[in-house]
């Protein structure tokens, strides 16, 4: 008797436009059951079409929850790796900044300059490469050269962008000298613009020698790898 009522009732709500899935989640039956039951009645149009909008809509809530699931987990993953690495890497002692601005410097530094430059978009390398400069090679505060490369459609924003940068390195705003400019159209826009700062190109005054002993150091650390 109960699973005639469980069939009548999965009937008269099949008629009212509900899922397999929803009755069989209301009657607690499964799905084959109520399926079985409702087998021969037929939707409208316009209860299918909902149930199609229904289904569209619940298929994306469902990739958004796994997507949100997925950005938790990498977030997790990250700081993991963040501490476990700050545990590696407690403190650089004066050798190993040493080797590692020269690594640096080997990849984005310029070798065939008159002077030792170098060139990064990333503020994290520029601090880096401003520590090495300053605590390794010893470089004076007051030799520093820097220039701004940055698209012309941000000439507006110049004084904002060398006072990022001045922060960044903790030079004057007095040693950067006249921006370039790249006049190359940019077809694109971009929801960052206001935060976008160009490339900065570090230089040091007389610094020929320096460099000579920087590629020095860069062909001996090749050797000895």
């Amino acid at each position: 008797m109960a699973k005639s009522k469980e069939q009548f009732l999965a009937r008269n709500l099949r008629k009212k436009g509900l899922s397999i899935k929803e009755i069989a989640e209301k009657l607690n039956v499964s799905k084959s059951s109520a399926s079985l039951w409702c087998s021969d009645i037929q939707l409208t149009e316009e209860q299918t079409q909902k149930l199609h909008t229904k289904m569209i809509r619940g298929s994306y809530k469902g990739r958004m929850v796994g997507a949100k699931l997925q950005k938790e987990k990498k977030r997790k993953r990250i700081e993991e790796c963040l501490r476990k690495a700050r545990k590696d890497i407690y403190a650089l002692r004066k050798r190993e900044l040493f080797i590692a601005g020269l690594a640096l410097y080997w990849g984005e530094g310029s070798k065939s300059s008159s002077g030792v430059r170098f060139h990064n978009s990333d503020p994290a390398a520029i601090q880096f490469a401003m520590n090495w400069f300053r605590k390794s090679l010893k470089v004076e505060r007051e030799r520093f050269l820097m220039y701004v490369n940055i698209n012309e459609i941000h000439k507006a924003r110049l004084r904002e962008v060398v006072k990022y940068w001045s922060k960044i390195t903790k030079v004057s705003a007095s040693q950067f000298r006249k921006p370039i400019l790249i006049k190359a159209k940019n077809k694109k826009f971009y929801e960052n613009f206001s935060h976008h700062y160009g490339t900065l190109s570090i230089r040091i005054a007389k610094s020929s020698d320096l460099l000579y002993q920087i590629l020095g150091w860069i062909e001996a650390l090749n050797e000895a790898a």
